[in-house]
Order: C-alpha cells, then structure tokens, then sequence
C-alpha cells in the first residue's frame, strides 16, 4: 500500500470533534451591576478582601447573612472551580462605636463601684440621664430608636416615681442601677466629654478583644473557614500614616485642624469618585454616618473644603484612643483602614472583595477612591461582590421590634446545618428572610437529604458482603434512565454554579435528582443497581461538603462517608467509621427485637410491644441507631443517624403531636359552644310566645307610661295650690 492511500486511510478513519461552548464562571459584578466573565488576575491565584466585623458588640444574624454567604462562595471557588484562593478579612478595633461603647462601660463601672456616692446622688443622676435621652429622643427621627427611646424613658419614669416604696438604701441604689441602665451609661460619656483626663488605649482595645473573640467562636460555631490572613486596624496605624501621606502628596488630601480630609471633588476630576453607587456622591447624611457616631457635621464643616470631603485622620479629642502622627495625636478614619490592610497585603490591583451591601456607600466607594488616589490608578479591585439584606419574619432586625437575634441565639434553637442550608436556598446576593416559615422550608428540605442518604446507604450495606467482581452488575434500562438523569443534573448543577453560583438552582436540581432515585428505588420487585446508587449519594455528598453542610475535615473520598457527618464529628473529626464498627453488634440486636416483636404480635402482649416501641423511640435514637419497622415484614429497617438530628425530629414530633391535641381541643370546644348556640337557640321562640301571651292580657307599655304622666301632671297641678 502506497503512502498516500496510507495517509488517506489514517484521515478518513478519526475526525476532531467540535467543540462546544463550555460554561465558565460569571459572578455578579456590583462595578457594572450584571454578571461577568470571571478572570483571575494571575493565572489560576485568587486574591480576595473581605470587610470583617467591627468588634463592639455580640455577632447577630446580620452578620451571619455576610459570612456564611461569601463562605460558600469561597468554598465553591476553592474546592469546585480550583482556584488557589488567599482570602484576607480584617478586624475593625478602632471605630467611633467602640469607643463609646468602651468608654460607658468604663464609666459606669467606675460609676457603680464607688461606694461613696449617696444614694441621693445617684437619684440626682438618674433624673438629669432621663431628661438627656428625653431630649435625644425629641431629636431622633427613626420609627425603631424613638420606640426604643420611649420605652427606656416609660421604665425610669415608673422607676423614679416608685423608688421611695424602698426602704432599704442598698435596695434602692441597686434598683436605681438595673432600671437606669440604658441611659445612665449615656449620661456619663455626655459629661465626660467636658472632662480633661485621658483614658489609656487599652481601654479601648480590651472591649475589642473581648467581642473579636466572641466573633470567631461565633464563626467557628457556624462551621465558617477562617480567613488564610487576619489584620487588625490596631497593628496597622503605621501603615495607614504613610498611606495618608502619599494620597496628600497625590494631591488628593490635606491637612485641616490636625485632621486629614480625602478631597473628593478634585478625586472625581482626574478618576471617578463613586463607582459603586454613582446617584449617592451627594449624599450628605450617608457620608455624614460614615464619619462616625461621635463626629458632627457642626464639628467638621469648618474644616472640609466640601462637605462631600471624609475624613482619612481624626484628631482625637480626650476620652478617645490616640496615636503619635504628623498632623498631630489622633486616631485613623473608618474608611481608610480597609484600603490600607488590602493593600498592604494584596497589593496595588486584586481579584476579589467582598462585604454587605449596606456598606456600598460611602464605606466601599471611598475605600475604592483612597486606593486608587493612592497609587494614582483607575482600578484597584476587579470584581466587587455584596451580599443581600437580611429580613427577620419580612421586617428590618431591630432591638426595638423585638426581632434582633444574635448568631448565639439562632444556634440554639436550630443547628448550624440548618442555617446554612437556608442560606444556600436562597441567592446570596438577594434578601434573605430568617423566619419560622422559611426554616420549616430549610428543616423538610434536610430532612429529604438524611432520608435520602440513609436509604442509600440501607442499599449499600449489602455490597459489602460481595466480592469486587459482584458488585459490578449490568445496566438495564430503568439504570440507563436514571444514569442519563444523573449525568444532566450534573450539568445543569455545574450551569448554575457558573452562573454567580446560583445555589438555589442548584438544590433544586438536587431535589429533582433525589426524587427521581426515591423512584427508582421503590420500584416493587425491582432489581437496584447499588453502584449507580452510590455514585449518586457521593456525587450529591461531594457538593454538600464544598457547600460546608459538613465538617471542614470530613472527607467524602471514601464511598463510607456518604450523606452528614455527625454533630460530634464537627467538633472534633474522627477517622474511625463508627457505622462500620457497630453495626455487627446493632445487627444482632435488631434481629432478636424483631423475633420478640413478632411473638408478642402473635400473642397480644402489649406489655412487651411498648417496651420494643420504646427502644426504638427513646432508646437507640440517643446512640445515633434509627429502626423502622415495616408492614407485611417482621425485620426492621436499620439506620445511623446524628443523634441530634434524631432529638430533634423526636421533638418536632411532639410539638405537632401536641399542635394535633391541641386542635382537637379546640375543634371538640367549638362543638360544645355551637351545640349549646344550637340549644340556645331552639329555646328562644318558647320563652318569646310565653312572653307574648303573658303580655297580652296586661296593658302595654305605651299605655302604662302614658297614664302615668297623666297622673303625674294631675298631681303636679293639685299641688300647687
């Protein structure tokens, strides 16, 4: 054969494929307020900035909204796409919030331990703290503070008015101190604000130490990753002193009273001041709240050149922290300290930065003007990403509608799993409502997953007796539909993820893809395909660990660890497969309950039933054993479960077994008051044609008034004379 037909041969045997258009990540840019490409600035290396909490009190579900989201999109980034991901989030330890919280805490203190105060000084102060906050409250014009106002105002009142029902010094001092404890702290750092003595900086530092720590258990608690770097503004002031100097000898800054101002409107020549939020550059009142709570626009209008200026350096006044500068001892503004520690550790352009969509302007617009008049460039970040709002039940979470929860508190009443999963059913960039109805969603939803998980793994518990070469079963055609139902959820699930990892299109396919399985599993006679099982539960285990549903340390490599980890495990990540240990031992139980079960069945021993019932209900669910008995079958199904996970569904029973009681009350009352109507009402037409007849042999009541004012005016007219 020559080598031309050799040739020709080879060319007409194997043709290229075609390639498709594959989907690649879009993430929703709040720069251009659309979905776009994402590409890394280095390769496949990911540099990304996360605002961090300002430490001056508990962590609540707002904050929760924030970290969980941009922890799942971290986790997808990292351990879907592949990124190399160097994630920094810092600490804000220095803030006009913290200090004034600091500074009360710190007064009062001193306030209540000093001994020597009379009590009818104290009484004094708690007069002249109510007629403070009373004329804060004249001047606030929130709906929430004023009502939060109104009730502090009611319990002093109601306090000062009952005080001398005591007749106990000690008894009064310490009732004066619980009912006066909102606003005395108040009145205190008003008057100290006229004092000359300065207060040390650990003060400060102490309260932000106290609610950092706070905060990482918190975080930690949530199953949260921790940052690959912290920073701290406190260990940054030099940093933010140089950064300051360069942006005046930008020409972008200057010196004002020993005070630095950002000067936007010569910024917004050269650059674009505003990028995120463009229709706000002129928004007085957020710029103003963006200074801080202890800064007024009467204190600093005489210092700006504009009044759309912020402050990059504070001068600091007595009672507040100070550091040694060049203008002066003071303190850094709130928005220069994130363009610095990013900077500083990300350098001059990066990939990613994140935060809550509150924070839009003016904290993140003036953070994106300081860093590029800073470097004097028009792009410091690429992709700015910001979580949504976080409604509690449809309202806005505040302390005065009694809505506020603290992450603490959510924990207690549902598990960080279940938050979580709330989380991932709804887009992290849109508003999301934490409420009874929207947790009862997310509680069915990991219900579906355990179920699911624990019937697979009922299947798989049989493989294990097989040889290798008898696990391997060929595919029919129920296998071959469900194969290719699997192979386009996982299509459409790496769709959605591309598509600025939309979750919730994602546990939809989920969803759909478990129900068309629960089909093909309880088909009846049917032979099931156990590897194709298997490779379904690790798939869908695959994804709830990326989406951190479990452990940071589990591993789901192993076709053992399918479904959830256990709540112990979370803790403290165990290598040893307690399912594969036990279930020898659970096995032989099981199998002599079920001989018991079966006799006392035949004999109608109710003794006996109850106590297998409450093995089963009360016992076995404390060790994490979960057995179902079957109709028609005298062997129980056997399943491992999180004992939690088992408490709580035992708990969830009662309450709907109590709900049902209680409406069969209800309706059984009902019954009782609409028959008692019923009688009510067949007895009315007797007494009313008793009445009538009675009535008809006297004379009316027309007649009986008439008659007697007949007599009345006859009377009247005898005696006068």
């Amino acid at each position: 054969m020559s080598s031309t037909t050799q040739q020709k041969s080879s060319s007409t045997m194997w043709k290229c494929p075609e390639m498709v258009s594959e989907a690649r990540l879009r993430l929703y840019n709040s720069f251009t307020k659309k979905k776009e490409l994402f590409v890394p600035i280095n390769g496949n290396e990911v540099r990304w900035y996360s605002c961090g909490p300002t430490v001056y009190d508990t962590s609540h579900m707002g904050h929760a909204r924030s970290y969980i989201s941009f922890d799942i999109l971290r986790r997808v980034m990292a351990d879907y796409f592949g990124y190399d991901v160097l994630y920094c989030m810092n600490v804000t330890d220095i803030d006009d919030k913290i200090i004034k919280r600091a500074r009360e805490r710190y007064l009062i203190k001193n306030y209540m331990d000093d001994s020597s105060i009379a009590i009818e000084k104290v009484l004094e102060d708690c007069q002249l703290a109510l007629k403070h906050v009373k004329d804060i409250r004249a001047r606030e014009t929130d709906k929430d503070k004023q009502a939060m106002y109104d009730k502090q105002i009611s319990t002093v009142e109601n306090s000062l008015q009952n005080i001398n029902t005591l007749s106990d010094m000690e008894a009064k001092r310490k009732k004066l101190f619980d009912d006066c404890r909102d606003i005395l702290p108040t009145y205190l750092d008003f008057n100290y604000s006229h004092a000359t003595n300065p207060l040390d900086n650990e003060v400060f530092l102490t309260l932000a130490r106290h609610y950092e720590s706070e905060f990482h258990n918190d975080m930690s608690h949530l199953n949260i990753l921790p940052p690959h770097i912290l920073t701290r503004v406190s260990e940054y002031v030099p940093e933010i002193i140089k950064f300051i100097e360069k942006i005046i000898e930008n020409g972008y800054a200057y010196e004002s009273n020993s005070s630095v101002y950002f000067e936007t409107m010569k910024f917004h020549k050269q650059h674009s001041y505003a990028k995120l939020e463009p229709d706000r550059m002129g928004d007085i009142n957020a710029l103003s709240e963006g200074e801080g709570a202890l800064t007024t626009a009467s204190n600093t209008s005489k210092e700006k050149r504009n009044e759309c200026d912020f402050v990059l350096w504070k001068k600091s006044k007595i009672g507040e922290p100070v550091w040694q500068s060049p203008w002066g001892l003071g303190r850094p503004g709130w928005h220069i300290e994130c363009s610095v520690m990013a900077s500083t550790i990300l350098g001059s352009q990066f990939d990613i930065h994140t935060g809550g969509i509150d924070l839009k302007f003016p904290h993140h617009d003036n953070e994106i003007a300081q860093a590029e008049a800073y470097y004097d460039s028009d792009t410091w970040v690429n992709y700015f990403l910001h979580s949504g709002h976080l409604t509690i039940a449809g309202c806005k979470m505040s302390k005065s509608l009694k809505n506020f929860v603290t992450i603490q508190q959510a924990l207690e009443k549902y598990t960080s799993r279940q938050i979580r999963l709330l989380f991932l059913l709804h887009s992290w960039a849109s508003t999301l409502d934490y409420s009874d109805h929207g947790m009862e969603k997310t509680l069915n939803y990991e219900k579906m997953l355990n179920e699911f998980f624990l019937n697979i793994k009922t299947h798989l518990r049989s493989m294990k007796q097989l040889n290798h070469s008898n696990a391997y079963t060929k595919f029919d055609e129920n296998d071959l539909q469900l194969n290719e139902r699997f192979s386009t959820a996982k299509k459409q699930i790496h769709i959605a993820l591309c598509d600025s990892i939309d979750t919730p299109t994602v546990m939809e396919n989920i969803r759909q893809l478990i129900t068309t399985t629960n089909i093909y599993m309880n088909r009846t006679n049917a032979i099931i395909n156990r590897l194709l099982l298997r490779n379904i539960a690790v798939y869908i285990t695959r994804l709830i660990d990326i989406f951190g549903l479990n452990s940071s340390g589990s591993s789901s490599s192993s076709t053992d660890n399918i479904g959830f980890t256990r709540s112990s495990e979370q803790q403290q990540a165990s290598s040893i497969n307690v399912e594969d240990i036990a279930m020898p031992y659970v096995e032989q139980f099981a199998l002599f309950r079920d001989a018991v079960r079966t006799q006392a069945i035949t004999v109608k021993n109710k003794e006996i039933l109850t106590l297998c019932d409450h093995v089963r209900n009360e016992i076995l669910p404390e060790l994490g054993v979960r057995l179902e008995d079957h109709a028609g079958t005298n062997k129980a199904t056997i399943k491992f479960c999180d004992p939690e996970i088992l408490r709580r569904e035992r708990e969830q029973a009662l309450l709907v077994e109590k709900s049902k009681q209680e409406e069969k009350e209800r309706r059984k009352l009902e019954q009782q008051l609409a028959k008692e109507a019923k009688e009510a009402k067949k007895k009315a037409p007797k007494e009313k044609k008793n009445t009538d007849s009675k009535n008809s042999t006297q004379p009316t009541n027309d007649e009986i008034v008439t008659d007697g004012a007949t007599a009345m005016a006859d009377g009247d007219a005898l005696s006068s004379h």
